[in-house]
């Protein structure tokens, strides 16, 4: 089985999605508490490393040898919700994962990003990082993918930066979108609406007939958990949702008005099993599914790269 080691791993999104496309996790560095506690909930197997991912590096050797290199490095220095600081934000890691990826030397590199990473403004910083990949003898390219286009209720663009040593690069093909059709919001959540005996949950979900809007309202900084600005919470509202708070729980049965969505509701929205549990409070739960990457994605790219990587190593045995 192909090894892999996760940065900035979050509440498990693309470790899980990886973990279906075949890939066995040696180690997941996370520094926040609550993302960590999920990841030790759910699969108590995994070695989780919780701490500064700028710290980590600096025995990031002990890892080498793995298969790939993966990660959801911050987002805000490449956010338009952001200042869009990028190489200037002291939040920005990407120079760190160079320096993990030099001592680690892995035969692939998987991160994801926002879709902002790939504006104009940011052209010189990407082409750094290419050249800089480059020296190390990986050949990398920035791909945006639609979560919605792999099966997940939602319309969440990501940017999946690949790299892969340049000896194995043409092995890789993209995962193909639209092989799998997204299901509406109604179709998604209407088990999770009605399990309090709401009795208006079918006319709700024949009105929910669209994909959801991007998740957002995962930042630190933000108030509390909602469904975001108030351009997206009219968004919801065309659903049918309330989104201005997160509920406890799902409707009960003299529930009257526009519902709104629980944390494991949302998770269900990014794509994450119903058995995947978020622990924490209801806020820090919320920002823990806000932020994280769709398994299916991640799951979609892994089985494109586990194919690249076990071809080539056939070949090699061959």
């Amino acid at each position: 089985m192909l090894t892999s080691l996760e940065l900035c791993a979050g509440a498990g999104g693309q470790a899980l999605g990886l973990e279906k496309a075949g890939f066995a996790h040696e180690g997941l560095v996370e520094i926040d508490k609550h993302c960590c506690n999920t990841l030790r909930h759910n699969r108590p197997q995994w070695n989780v490393l919780e701490e500064d991912m700028r710290l980590f590096k600096d025995r990031s050797a002990d890892f080498k040898g793995i298969d790939l290199l993966a990660g959801g490095l911050p987002c805000p220095p490449f956010s338009k919700a952001g200042k869009q600081l990028g190489q200037a934000d002291e939040r920005n890691l990407f120079d760190d994962a160079i320096d993990i990826i030099d001592a680690i030397r892995p035969q692939a590199v998987m991160f994801e990003n926002v879709r902002g990473f790939l504006d104009a403004v940011f052209a010189d910083y990407r082409q750094h990082l290419k050249k800089q990949l480059k020296k190390l003898g990986y050949h990398s390219e920035p791909k945006l993918l639609n979560a919605s286009d792999f099966g997940v209720c939602q319309l969440r663009p990501r940017v999946v930066i690949m790299a892969i040593r340049e000896e194995r690069a043409d092995h890789f093909q993209w995962p193909i979108p639209g092989q799998i059709k997204s299901p509406t919001v109604g179709e998604t959540l209407l088990p999770m609406m009605r399990a309090n005996g709401w009795p208006g949950a079918k006319a709700w979900a024949k009105q929910a007939n669209e994909i959801a809007p991007t998740i957002v309202g995962g930042s630190k900084k933000h108030g509390g958990p909602d469904l975001g600005p108030t351009r997206a919470r009219a968004a919801w509202a065309s659903l049918g949702v309330e989104g201005r708070t997160i509920a406890p729980e799902a409707p009960e049965k003299d529930f009257v008005g526009m519902p709104r969505l629980t944390v494991q509701m949302v998770a269900k929205l990014q794509g994450f099993p119903d058995n995947w549990h978020f622990t924490g409070a209801k806020t820090n739960a919320y920002r823990q599914v806000g932020n994280a990457f769709p398994p299916p994605v991640a799951q979609a790219v892994g089985q494109q790269l586990n194919a690249a990587l076990s071809a080539r190593r056939l070949y090699s045995v061959a």
